[in-house]
Formats: structure tokens, sequence, C-alpha cells
């Protein structure tokens, strides 16, 4: 009788190992503090934020966007009114109409910026408070619309330029350097009042009076001329004199520049702006809890 024989094989268990992430949040010094790889990692999340916000900017309005064009244009005129006849304001040989929709082209850019990177993560708290990505994202994603409205009011400038008749000269090529350092003044500014406004909502109220006051202490409706010389020094501690002053130098290519007041004004803009980050930065840590 032949022998069966079996061979019992035994069962074969499937081991599945389950690997853990860990991410280990550690407070970081330097220029390391500000993670700029972790911004270009949620970029897509920065064009989306930036993108409704341009869509949301005149939603439900029935003039839409030509109250961007519209709104400086009325400023101009009141100015032409109260500064160029009544006051008699010098326009550095300029129609006074068109100089004054250059200064406030300009101001609205800052003031614009300013306004909407300081009221960013009060405006986004349901944010904060519920998902994670990189803070700096909603101050620097509300940039997007006022560029926007300056592109679109920059459009009517040109109009009015042939209208005119002003052409420009060769510092038009210097206008976009003008721009950046009044962009990097007004981030870093709202970036300190955005950190500042999250603990003490005061500064919501204290900024629309000091950005008002600070529309009269600018050359946008006269010329740094017009400022008694005996004032002037005081008067240009404003970085903002020399920067609105020369892009309306870029736009007539009329009057000059001074270039110690350039640099002053370029480095209160990157100085802003570097104070601006990290102390946004160090504050980032405690929004969630106090917003």
């Amino acid at each position: 009788m032949d022998a069966e024989t079996s061979t019992l094989v035994p069962p074969v268990r499937s081991e599945t190992r389950v690997r853990r992430l860990h991410l280990t949040i550690r407070a970081s010094r330097g220029w390391v503090a500000l993670h700029l790889p972790e911004m270009w990692q949620f970029r897509d999340l920065l064009f989306a934020l930036a993108a409704r916000d341009v869509k949301l900017r005149y939603k439900q309005t029935a003039l839409g966007v030509i109250w961007v064009v519209l709104q400086p244009l009325m400023a101009a005129g009141i100015f032409s009114f109260v500064f160029g006849k009544v006051a008699k304001l010098s326009s550095d040989g300029q129609p006074y109409f068109i100089f004054a929709f250059t200064g406030l082209l300009a101001w609205n850019l800052f003031s614009s910026v300013l306004t909407k990177v300081s009221g960013a993560m009060v405006g986004n708290s349901h944010l904060i408070s519920k998902v994670f990505f990189p803070r700096l994202i909603l101050p620097l994603s509300s940039i997007a619309s006022a560029l926007v409205d300056f592109a679109v009011a920059a459009g009517m400038l040109a109009v009015l330029m042939v209208i005119y008749g002003v052409l420009p000269g060769w510092g038009i090529l210097l206008l976009p350097v003008w721009i950046v350092l009044l962009l990097m003044m007004a981030t870093g500014v709202g970036l300190f009042a955005s950190s500042l406004m999250v603990s003490y909502r005061d500064v919501g109220y204290i900024l629309p009076v000091a950005l008002q006051i600070l529309l009269y202490a600018s050359p946008i409706a006269y010329s740094v001329s017009q400022v008694p010389e005996y004032l002037r020094k005081w008067y240009e501690l404003n970085p903002l004199s020399s920067l609105l002053s020369a892009i309306r130098w870029s736009v007539f290519h009329s009057g000059s520049l001074d270039l110690l007041q350039l640099l002053y004004s370029a480095g209160i803009a990157i100085l802003a702006l570097l104070t601006g980050l990290f102390l946004f930065k160090r504050m980032e840590r405690e929004f969630a809890d106090v917003i």
C-alpha cells in the first residue's frame, strides 16, 4: 500500500506596514522663518484666493469695473475745483485735472493695498481657525484686486494723456520702479497693521484716520514746490512725497528727481517690508488662538 505523503504548507501572513509621517514644527530664526519654499508649494491656493477677490470686487454692482475709473475721475474733478480754481495752486505747468488724477492713481494703489493687506487676517478668520496653510498667503492674495484696479485706472490715464496732448519721455521706463517701491511700502505697513489687528481691533479704526491725514500730507493735490522752504525738510520725512513726485516726473517728464530723497524712500520701503514680514511671522503662531 502506497503511503500518500502530504506536505502542509503553513499559511502566509500578509503583513501591512503603515508608515506614519510626522511633521515637526519648530521655531526658526533668520531668513528661514519666512518659509518661502512653503509659499511656493501653496501657490495654487494663492492664485485661487487672488482670483476670488478679483471676482468678488464688483459682484452685484450695476456699474461694475466702471467704479475703478469713476472714483478717481470724480476726486480729480473736486481737487481741480478746490485746489486748482479756488486755491489756485500750481500744477507744475501741467493741466490740473490730469495732474491730480495721476497723484490719485498712485495714492489709490498705496491706500488700497495697505487697507486690503491690513484687514486680510480678520476678514478671513473662518479660514485661519479651520484650515492649515501659510497665513502669509491671505494678505498677499489681496494685493491682486488692487493691481487690477490700478491697471484699469492707468488705462484711463493713458486716454487722458491723449486728450490733453501730454507725451511722456524716457522717464516712463522708470515708472515700474516707483510702483514697486510703493507696493513694498504699502505691503510692509499693511502686514504690520494686520499682525496687530488680530489682537487689537482698534487698529482698524485708527488706520482710516491715519490715511486721511496722510492724503493731505502728501503731494497729491499739489506739488512739493508749493511747500514753504522752512517746512520742506520736515515735509520730506514723508517717504511718499518723493515717490509721488517721481511718478509724476515719469508720466509728465517735467521737474527733477531728488536722488537722496528717493534713496531715503527706497530704504524706508525695504525696511517697512522686512519689518512687516518678520513681525507677521513672529505673531503667526498666535493667530488661530486669538482671532
